[in-house]
């Protein structure tokens, strides 16, 4: 029986996908736990419920199907927005300690995958037990981008804008690594989905919080209106584009 593969490809489109998840991430996040003052516990067992939902759907699809992928991205950034405040601000873990925490629990799955499969590579994947490690490590990579995006603007003082560039910039060094160097490729594949969190979260943070803030004061529901809007036109594009390639 011919091996058929679960996950994403990862190109541009991958990339631009990721960063719009994340920031729906963030805004939906605060959307479920502040603007509809739900609180950080409710808002985990909401967000829990959707991840699993869809990730049994993911994970027991016979083929990849992109809708059903990035829901479960979705799901994973919501999520892990929800459990990185609930640490650091409920826990009073503090963003610091929440974030190490959160290093560590990934580093932990990441190990245990290698050392399991005796490979990272993230693309293709067609055993299902390499698909829970995947999905495991992008819910920790999730919640320790938001955790980090925070540290950068209420620890280090940075502005959401410019906590923003700062996480671009360290995307920008991974893309340049990864055409003019020899550097592993799956090393560079996880640096650069950790930092999108941050930079996603942060510039959620960007368009939600108020104008004194250094934010756009566009409200986490409208925010969150529009970075549907846009990664349901990648989802129709990526669909387009894998009906083309099979057929």
């Amino acid at each position: 029986m011919k091996n058929i593969n679960k996950v994403a490809e990862i190109t541009l489109i991958f990339w631009l996908m990721k960063i719009i998840a994340t920031t729906l991430g963030e805004t939906l996040g605060d959307f479920l736990s502040m603007t509809l003052n739900l609180g950080y516990a409710v808002g985990i067992g909401i967000t829990a419920a959707f991840f699993f939902t869809v990730l049994l759907i993911q994970l027991y699809s016979k083929k990849y199907i992109p809708v059903f992928y990035w829901l479960v991205i979705i799901a994973t950034t919501t999520l892990g927005t929800e459990i990185s405040d609930f640490m650091d601000r409920s826990l009073n873990l503090g963003y610091t300690l929440g974030s190490i925490v959160l290093f560590a629990c990934l580093a932990l799955t990441l190990f245990l995958w290698y050392k399991k499969f005796k490979s990272l590579s993230v693309f293709p994947i067609f055993e299902r037990q390499k698909e829970v490690f995947y999905w495991i490590a992008i819910l920790f990579s999730n919640s320790l981008g938001t955790a980090f995006g925070d540290y950068l603007s209420d620890v280090v003082g940075l502005s959401y804008l410019n906590g923003a560039l700062v996480t671009a910039s360290i995307i920008l060094i991974v893309v340049l690594l990864h055409y003019f160097t020899k550097i592993n490729q799956i090393v560079l594949f996880w640096i650069a989905f950790i930092f999108t969190r941050p930079f996603g979260a942060t510039f959620g943070d960007f368009l939600t919080k108020p104008i004194a803030k250094g934010g756009l004061d566009l409200g986490t529901l409208n925010a969150s209106i529009v970075s549907i809007m846009l990664i349901g036109i990648l989802i129709f594009v990526s669909h387009k584009r894998l009906k083309t390639k099979t057929a």
